[in-house]
């Protein structure tokens, strides 16, 4: 007996499978024994099966993202080449907009920057074309003046709605100022004040009969609205360039609705 129990310690040192770091393998499954458990107790409530381990949870999350979400390795020509644009017009935008805070480069300027930035706004222009409109004793300017005063509706109206759609923000984090919100002009693309100005200016110098000096200030001025709109940091420069072209196509679209002189003065009388 003595000899065979030391044979079998011998055979049991021996053996890999007892080795701590094999010690695992002598052990039976734990789910087999749960099964082993379950099959056993023919009465009870049933089995709850298995959770889903944490791999099959994140592989499932990844087949239900969306394809926004997703990373496109492969983009193509068109999606290099629009956010490298982008990319540029909002480093070109921040590095214009010197007067966009008062610790700015021009930040001492930046009161005399937004005065010009108002000269576009809507609200001075529909109030005062309205006064001159009442004023006006003449058919032909107040046929120009109703027509104006639709140009300016016309003009909020597109610009809302776009900017309503699009809802880009501007190159700042900035608030819009109580005017801003009159007119609706509270998100960034199109420039509301690039817009109006551009429109403006196309109209006068197309019913007024204005000296040179004067229409190339007018169309300084309407440079220099849009121009006062990035200095702020208010708008990036292609929020700008569409608000000058919005602004034309505004222009052209009221010289193809043109309102006569008829219409006006009923206009006038009901109003």
């Amino acid at each position: 007996m003595p000899a065979s129990q030391s044979r079998s310690r011998a055979r049991d040192r021996n053996n890999v499978l007892n080795r701590a770091e094999f010690l695992s393998l002598n052990q039976p499954l734990k789910g087999a024994q749960e099964n082993r458990s379950s099959s056993r107790k023919t009465t009870g409530p049933s089995v709850q099966a298995p959770p889903l381990n944490e791999g099959s949870k994140e592989r499932r999350q990844s087949q239900q993202l969306p394809e926004e979400d997703c990373m496109q390795l492969n983009p193509s020509f068109k999606g290099i080449a629009f956010n490298s644009l982008l990319a540029i017009d909002i480093c070109m935008s921040k590095r214009l907009g010197v007067c966009a805070n008062r610790a700015a480069s021009w930040g001492s300027a930046r009161s005399m920057v937004k005065l010009i930035g108002i000269t576009g706004h809507g609200i001075p222009w529909i109030g005062g074309t309205i006064i001159c409109l009442v004023k006006s004793s003449t058919l032909a300017g107040q046929e120009v003046l109703m027509n104006l005063l639709l140009a300016l509706l016309l003009d909020i109206m597109t610009v809302a709605g776009v900017q309503k759609l699009i809802k880009r923000r501007g190159p700042y984090d900035m608030s819009p100022g109580l005017l801003d919100y009159l007119t609706m002009d509270i998100y960034a693309f199109p420039a509301g004040h690039a817009s109006r100005a551009a429109m403006i200016s196309k109209f006068f110098l197309n019913h007024l009969v204005l000296a040179v000096p004067l229409r190339i200030l007018l169309v300084l001025w309407a440079f220099c609205v849009g121009l006062s709109r990035v200095m702020i940091g208010r708008h990036h420069i292609t929020d700008v360039v569409s608000g000058f072209v919005i602004g034309y196509f505004q222009f052209k679209l009221v010289e193809l609705v043109w309102m006569s002189s008829n219409t006006c003065q009923m206009l006038i009388s009901i109003w």
